[in-house]
Order: structure tokens, then sequence, then C-alpha cells
């Protein structure tokens, strides 16, 4: 299994992690103000939940055209349009706040823009990234891609904060600088990023829709497909109505806030060893464990509301995330035909990202209706029934470690003359 550092000196893969790497933790930083800049100038909750809202709906909706594009056109290309318009979409918010001229409606056209624009990005990303690594490098590349995501959720939100504190319009140029420098950073990529000729298929919706087919075809990935949203939808209820016990409890924001933090540490800490997890245990017992982890110390937190509770409830699972995601994303990366990679990657975005927006809304309704203590008992009974989909799967058992991957591989398509 390759090393962090031996990764470091595959340049072109460099350039593209740190250059992603500076551009979300701008996304980041704007995703925690622009809620703030829309509330400070309506004082709606409304206005500023729709921000982010309309970013999430861009994203999705752009996800399964946007990998069929990703098999069709040169993904360096598409990613650099994405930073390129990104740079010059935030970069009007910032005239518009030193001109006194920022509106909510220009605000909800950026986020939505940027969202559509942050989709098109995510599987020409993955596409690129599985063209500039070797298949030994793979587990730890997107471990190290695990790492970037928790390392800019846990600073993104603070620096967010400071920046909305100095000016309205200020996160908005810190995140026109990021993706600038993040566009500049892509054209040192040197790799050949251009998809594999293949002859398309007679409508678009059929291209788009041979990503669920491959996925749904290979009985680990369509394991996947059902439990990946599912335990997204019950894990993330379940960390909301921690949350939810702890305000209610009158607990101070600084004190909520470390227990984020130490979650947030936790995620990084697992990023990091993550290429080891993956390299010693096969993939499919990891699927399990991971499937697991979150339920055994959430059981002390109906019991005990307190911030500490929450960051232990969320410590083991939180530190296996990162290596069952990266193992998971690394063995589908190897078996999918280099020609399919972005219709099969956006594919299993959409599926696991469609119940999310769910979860704080079944965390309320549980809240409400069961109480604290029982709301975190009835998701965490919900998220054992859910881990037991991967359990009991004879496939799921079945996946090896890495180095045995390769023979599982789908062979390539024959290039069309």
């Amino acid at each position: 299994m390759t090393s962090y550092r031996s990764l470091a000196r595959n340049r072109d893969f460099t350039a593209l992690w740190v250059g992603a790497t500076i551009s979300e933790l701008g996304s980041r930083v704007t995703l925690f103000a622009m809620p703030l800049v829309a509330y400070a100038m309506t004082g709606s909750a409304l206005w500023a939940a729709a921000t982010e809202a309309v970013f999430l709906l861009g994203m999705v909706a752009v996800l399964l055209p946007a990998g069929l594009l990703a098999d069709r056109r040169d993904r360096l290309r598409l990613m650099r349009l994405s930073l390129g318009s990104g740079t010059v979409l935030y970069a009007s918010l910032v005239v518009a706040g030193l001109t006194g001229h920022l509106t909510i409606p220009h605000l909800l056209v950026v986020a939505l823009a940027t969202g559509l624009g942050n989709g098109l990005f995510l599987p020409a990303e993955q596409s690129a990234i599985r063209s500039v690594v070797t298949q030994d490098e793979l587990p730890t590349a997107l471990s190290q891609q695990q790492a970037r995501q928790h390392v800019a959720t846990l600073t993104g939100g603070p620096l967010g904060g400071l920046l909305f504190g100095l000016a309205r319009w200020a996160p908005f140029a810190a995140d026109m600088v990021t993706y600038a420098v993040g566009w500049l950073l892509l054209g040192r990529v040197r790799a050949d990023l251009s998809p594999t000729p293949t002859a398309p298929a007679a409508h678009p919706l059929a291209d788009i829709g041979a990503g669920l087919r491959f996925l749904w075809g290979r009985p680990f990935l369509r394991v996947l497909l059902v439990w990946s949203p599912a335990t997204n939808l019950t894990v993330n209820a379940l960390l909301f109505v921690a949350l939810l016990r702890l305000v209610d409890a009158g607990y101070a924001g600084w004190q909520i806030g470390l227990a984020q933090t130490a979650i947030g540490v936790c995620g990084i800490l697992g990023a990091l060893v993550a290429p080891r997890i993956i390299e010693r245990f096969r993939t499919g017992s990891l699927t399990i464990v991971v499937a697991w982890s979150f339920v055994p110390l959430a059981l002390p937190l109906a019991l005990w509301n307190h911030p500490a509770a929450m960051a232990l409830a969320a410590s083991a699972g939180i530190f296996l995330n990162p290596a069952g995601n990266a193992a998971a994303g690394s063995y589908r990366l190897t078996i999918t035909p280099p020609e399919m990679v972005g219709r099969v990657q956006s594919t299993m975005q959409v599926v696991a990202m469609v119940a999310m927006p769910l979860a704080p809304l079944l965390a309320g309704v549980l809240l409400g209706g069961l109480g604290g203590r029982d709301a975190i008992l009835a998701l965490t009974g919900a998220t054992a029934l859910v881990a037991l989909v991967p359990t009991l799967s004879r496939a799921v058992r079945a996946v090896p470690r890495p180095a045995e991957w390769p023979r599982l591989a789908e062979p390539a398509a024959v290039p069309v003359p």
C-alpha cells in the first residue's frame, strides 16, 4: 500500500489534490457564512436556510448529467470550468458588497450556480484521480481526500465566522481567491485526462442510466446502493437529535463547539491511518464494522445528555468512516471500466445523498413525539437494523483485500476508431 509520502511524489495527483483542497476550504467558508449574510440582510431564518438549500439543490440536480460529461469530455477542462466560473461568481458578490448593491436574489443565484459548478466538479475529479494514480495508490489517494474533507469542515466554520465579522463580503472574497488558486494549480496537471473513446448510447438518458445498471449488476455495489442512503439517514438523524438535546439543555455554544471539534479531529485521525486499515482488513469485513461503528457508543448517549457524550458516541464511527469510504470507493473505481467512472461515481453520490435532507425532519419528529432519550434509542435501533443489510450479505463478506481487487475488475471497452 502506497504511503502518503510516496503519493506526494505523484505530481499530477498533488496538483489536483492541493487545488481541490484549497477550493473546498473556500466553499466551506462560504457555506457557513452565506446563511449568516442572508440573515443579516433580511432577519429571516427562512432566507438564511434557503441559501444552503439552493446550493445543495443545484449540486444534486447536476450530478447525473455531470457524470456523463466526465465520461465524454476532458475532465481537466470540466474541473477548471467549475473553478473558473466560481471565481467569477464570487467576485460578483464581492463587487456587490463593496458597492452596497448586494441583494438576496443575487445571493441565491450565486448559491445555485456554484452548487451546479460543484456538482460538475465532483465526478470529473473522481475520474481524474483514476487516471493519475495507480491501483496501488488508489486507497491512499481516496483516504487523503477524506482527510481534506474533514479538515475543510473543521476549519471552514470558524474561518467563515471570522471573515463574516470583518465584512459581509469578506467570506466571498476568500472563496474567490481559493477558486482562482485552485484553477491555477489544476493547470499544472500534465496527465491526459481526456475520456476513453466509446460509442454513445442511442439516447443520453440511456447513457446516464448505464451507471445505475452497472452498480445494480454487481452484488457488493447493489448492497451499497441500499445501505448508504439508509445509514446516512439514521446516523445523521441520530447526531441531529443529540445536537438538539444539547441546545435544549442549555449548554453553551462553546461547549457544543468543542464536541464538534473533537468529532472532526477523530475524522482527521481516521483518515491518516485509513490506508493501513484498508490494507490489513478485507474490504467486506471493514464495511460491516463501519456499519456497526455508531451503535455501541450511541446507547450511553440516551442516558447522558452531555457534549462529551455526543463526542464519544460519534468517535468510533467518525474515526472508521474515512477508511470505510476510501475502501469502498477505491474498490468501486478499481472494478469500474474507465469509460464509465464518471457515471458510476455520480450515481453513487446521488443515491447516498438522496435521504440526507430528511434527517433533520426525522430527528424533529422523533424528538417531539418520543422525547430525547427514546428518540436516541429508536434511532440507535434503526441504525442497527440498517447495519444488518451489509452484515447479512454474502457478497459483502466476500470482498477481499485491495491486493486481490484487480482480478475482479471489469475489462475496458474497445475504443471506437
